[in-house]
């Protein structure tokens, strides 16, 4: 039964953000980005619980505001650059004990909606799979990849020939960053969401934005606006 199961869900969200400062509080389509993930896991049936795991205090009092726990503040060790982001999540389930199951869910993927959330909670453990990540079909086949050499040359990232017919091209996938779910026995004993037993969740493409810099930020906003029918 995946209601006796308990989940944990964490968003993670630092306050520096080099490309776009202010990132997961930015105003987008009438709300800060952050409030976009907290309202649809909000929504769900299957989540205990809801954190946000942050080390600045204005993001903490805005996840407060929209409904999220912020039971605690992160050291700043864990909010740099260079920070893994499993690290995060490794914290909150030391100060979070005695879930079955860890989501973590992005502030940058606004777009999720609460049916990918449950979706991918019921998939997984109907299934009895230990850990799953959301993806989409990608419109770009590795085989049309290549690196720049430093006379310009195109140079494959594949070894493979270029199949110049998108349709001859084989179906790949690409990570979308929304959807990180793992049992608490996988997370402790892997200290990741990776393993040779992950398996992904496909996600609509019109959902699968994950936002990066600004283009992604007006891409995923108009999205919003015309959802909610209010243009800012």
């Amino acid at each position: 039964m995946i209601e006796s199961n308990k989940i944990l869900a964490i968003i993670p969200a630092r306050g520096g953000s080099k490309g776009i400062p202010k990132k997961n509080i930015k105003q987008i389509a009438g709300k800060p980005l952050i409030a976009w993930t907290i309202e649809e896991a909000l929504k769900s049936k299957y989540i205990d619980r809801l954190v946000v795991s942050t080390e600045d205090e204005e993001i903490a009092s805005i996840s407060k505001s929209f409904g999220a726990e912020v039971p605690f503040l992160r050291p700043d060790t864990l909010s740099k650059d260079t920070t893994p982001g499993i690290e995060p999540i490794l914290h909150a389930i030391e100060n979070l004990p005695g879930f079955d199951y860890v989501l973590m869910l992005q502030p940058t993927s606004p777009l999720r909606t609460v049916e990918d959330v449950d979706g991918i909670i019921e998939w997984m453990i109907e299934k009895e799979y230990q850990t799953a990540v959301s993806i989409c079909l990608s419109d770009k086949t590795p085989s049309w990849m290549f690196q720049l050499t430093n006379d310009s040359n195109l140079e494959s990232v594949v070894q493979e020939e270029v199949t110049v017919r998108r349709q001859e091209s084989k179906n790949v996938y690409a990570l979308n960053g929304a959807l990180y779910l793992i049992s608490s026995k996988e997370l402790s004993e892997f200290k990741s969401f990776f393993t040779n037993n992950t398996k992904g969740y496909v996600m609509p493409k019109e959902r699968s934005f994950d936002i990066d810099d600004l283009v992604d930020f007006q891409i995923c906003e108009n999205f919003l606006e015309l959802k909610t029918g209010i243009r800012y």
